[in-house]
């Protein structure tokens, strides 16, 4: 089955915060929304394992964009086994001395698998060289082979997606707040997410310059406007679903027989046994 040509969906320009103008999503609309397009995420993954594909999901954005939420929303019903999240943590002393997209070859999925990266290698086009933590020789370098990486692995048979998530900075600085103040989010809170609130300007700049250099028609960029997190998930699934092949595997039919006695107990012959309940 051949794939159908991504497209660039380029994102509204928004200063209320509001994203596409229609107002916030309701929670109740949402999950009725994503709960549809997760069985044909379920239906997808069955295509993928059947045909042996290989399927990389990219996603990039600012501090606070909703990264983390999106992936959860992609992933959540599906087989850990085959779907996956990679999140590296920053590169290892051996790691610095390598190639550089070679650590994150290891976690390229193998046949029938999904990669839902967690940034990825685009670091080093944006926080790493907003930072300083690599070169500007190091970046331009990284800017060239970029593209040429890409191909090979689209070549290679990789169904390649890439997702950079907008916000605007006053949406930014609210998500900023609410981490401050929860204490389940306060993890999320670096000193290098202190100083994207700074060099917000800079990041912009440096992300016209990735996508000038990395946009291309083997391996383009899709922009979605994440200023609301729950309309952002929706598009941007609906956007993956509509470039897969709308395919259905049949499903083996599996007996299932009444048992032949009653539905038994746990027992427990020995000194262990079950916390009391709460």
């Amino acid at each position: 089955m051949a794939m159908k040509t991504p497209k660039t969906s380029k994102s509204k320009s928004h200063s209320n915060g509001n994203g596409n103008g229609n107002g916030k999503l309701g929670k109740t609309e949402y999950l009725e929304r994503l709960a549809s397009m997760q069985l044909e995420l379920s239906a997808a993954a069955q295509w993928l394992q059947a045909k042996g594909l290989r399927l990389v999901v990219l996603i990039e954005g600012r501090d606070t964009a909703g990264k983390g939420g999106v992936i959860s929303a992609l992933s959540e019903t599906l087989n850990p086994r085959q779907c996956r999240t990679v999140a590296l943590g920053k590169p290892t002393e051996p790691e610095r001395s390598q190639w550089y997209f070679q650590r994150y070859v290891a976690h390229l999925p193998s046949a029938g698998e999904i990669a839902l990266f967690d940034r990825s290698w685009y670091n080093r086009a944006g926080v790493e060289a907003v930072m300083g933590f690599c070169s500007p020789a190091q970046t331009a370098s990284f800017l060239k082979q970029a593209p040429v990486f890409e191909k090979l692995l689209v070549e290679d048979g990789i169904l390649l997606f890439k997702y950079w998530l907008t916000v605007d900075q006053a949406q930014q600085e609210q998500r900023f707040t609410e981490r401050l103040a929860d204490p389940l989010k306060r993890w999320k809170l670096s000193p290098i997410d202190l100083d994207a609130r700074r060099l917000y300007k800079q990041y912009g700049e440096a992300r016209e310059r990735m996508l000038k250099a990395t946009h291309t028609k083997h391996a383009p960029w899709t922009l979605v406007d994440f200023n609301d997190q729950r309309r952002g998930r929706l598009t941007l699934i609906r956007h993956l679903l509509d470039h897969l092949p709308d395919v259905r595997v049949p499903q083996a039919r599996i007996k299932f027989p009444p048992l032949a006695h009653k539905p038994l107990l746990e027992q427990f012959s020995g000194k262990l046994k079950p916390l009391p309940s709460l």
